[in-house]
């Protein structure tokens, strides 16, 4: 019978076929080490060196130390330093590049409200596009997320995602063959403005050059459907310029619509090298005068982006031209390029010049300006056209002659 051999022993043993007797095995089988047994040191052992200092731990050290966190104070910019412009250098070793940080003025909240939650939703179900997302608007947040349903302002773009125009400033989709309108869409635009109950609405959409109208109809019926399911709702209609028919600009005036907007986007000098060759400054005046002309009573609207390299000579060029056509709002923005493909900002104009520029348009007798670094087209429409302009022609027709162009 083989010898017996301690459990301890047993799981020590090496896997090996060999059998092992109690004689051969070394004789430290038999002593059992607590774990927690610190073992000296061989007395041949170097002694260790100290890690070499690294480039992060100099750089930590030169660096701030916690109290200036929480004890320094700071003093306080001035107005010539809040609106500097700041420059840091970016991308790899050898590769890098200076690049201007945006201005405090022209930074937004990430969009999270539980209204841009329920619109967004909404616009997928039903398979509809907005300007707000195609274009990368800054202000999505604020005007999705109003604090009522009424509140909030939502900017649908008909005709699908794709234009068949190229303008130098704008992140839609292009393509000379986009694929076909919807024919449910004026239907289903309706039935979703009907349900979030918006107080205000903006009609936009992509040029379609590809279509014998330019989508004038498709814009028309849409219209005309709004108006029978929400006849309490205010719509502005952003349209295109339809190649310079007029007559298609007339049949979108003339369907049920209460603003027509048409955007010159830049002044007359600059409009070849920002819009597409098939845009003109005065092409786009006569969209609007033709519009006017149509329904006496349709406020007329357009829009110009600041920061494109325009003079002072040229945008008081541009805004008598507007009052000539008898433009009634006009609005300026800061252009922000939407990609790297896109043009370079010249200028992010400080919030004081775009408050000279709104006083100088209503001292030239346009109806109402909003200007502004974060202004677009049709941000916030719904508050600005109702409280700023709505309000002061119903008080003129109280008044009878009302005494001119209010402000």
């Amino acid at each position: 019978m083989a010898a017996s051999i301690p459990r301890a022993q047993c799981l020590r043993l090496p896997t090996s076929t060999t059998t092992l007797s109690p004689r051969t095995a070394p004789a430290t089988w038999g002593r059992r080490g607590l774990a927690t047994a610190v073992t000296e040191p061989s007395s041949t052992s170097s002694t260790s060196k100290p890690r070499p200092r690294t480039a992060f731990h100099d750089k930590l050290n030169a660096g701030p130390s916690f109290g200036d966190f929480v004890s320094r104070k700071e003093e306080p910019l001035t107005s010539s330093e809040m609106l500097e412009l700041r420059t840091a250098m970016v991308g790899p070793e050898g590769k890098k590049k200076q690049i201007t940080r945006l201005p405090s003025w022209l930074k937004t909240p990430i969009p999270d409200s539980s209204s841009y939650k329920r619109i967004k939703n909404d616009l997928r179900g039903l398979n509809l596009h907005t300007v707000c997302e195609e274009a990368r608007c800054p202000n999505i947040s604020d005007c999705w997320g109003g604090g009522s349903k009424s509140a909030a302002t939502a900017t649908i773009m008909l005709m699908g995602d794709t234009c068949t125009r190229g303008c130098r400033f704008c992140s839609v989709k292009t393509s000379n063959k986009p694929p076909p309108l919807d024919p449910h869409e004026p239907e289903n635009t309706a039935e979703a403005l009907r349900r979030w109950g918006l107080g205000y609405v903006v009609l936009t959409s992509v040029d379609r050059d590809d279509l014998a109208d330019g989508g004038a109809r498709h814009f028309a019926e849409t219209i005309s459907k709004i108006k029978q399911k929400a006849p309490s709702m205010l719509v502005e209609a952003l349209t295109g310029d339809y190649a310079g028919d007029l007559d298609m600009v007339e049949m979108v005036a003339r369907s049920g619509l209460d603003v027509y907007a048409h955007n010159v986007e830049t002044v007359e000098a600059l409009t070849p090298f920002v819009r597409d060759r098939r845009a003109g400054f005065r092409q786009s005046l006569r969209v609007l005068e033709r519009a006017k002309a149509a329904r006496e009573s349709v406020i007329t609207k357009t829009s110009m982006m600041l920061g494109l390299g325009e003079t002072e000579a040229q945008m008081w060029e541009a805004l008598k031209a507007l009052r000539s056509a008898s433009v009634d709002v006009v609005t300026f923005g800061q252009y922000m390029r939407p990609t790297k493909r896109h043009m370079k900002v010249e200028e992010y104009v400080t919030p004081a010049t775009f408050e000279l520029w709104r006083q100088r348009a209503l001292d030239m007798g346009f109806l109402y300006c909003a200007s502004g670094p974060l202004v677009r087209s049709s941000y916030k429409a719904g508050e600005a056209f109702i409280e700023n302009v709505l309000k002061k022609r119903r008080g003129r027709g109280r008044g009878g002659s009302g005494g001119g162009q209010g402000r």
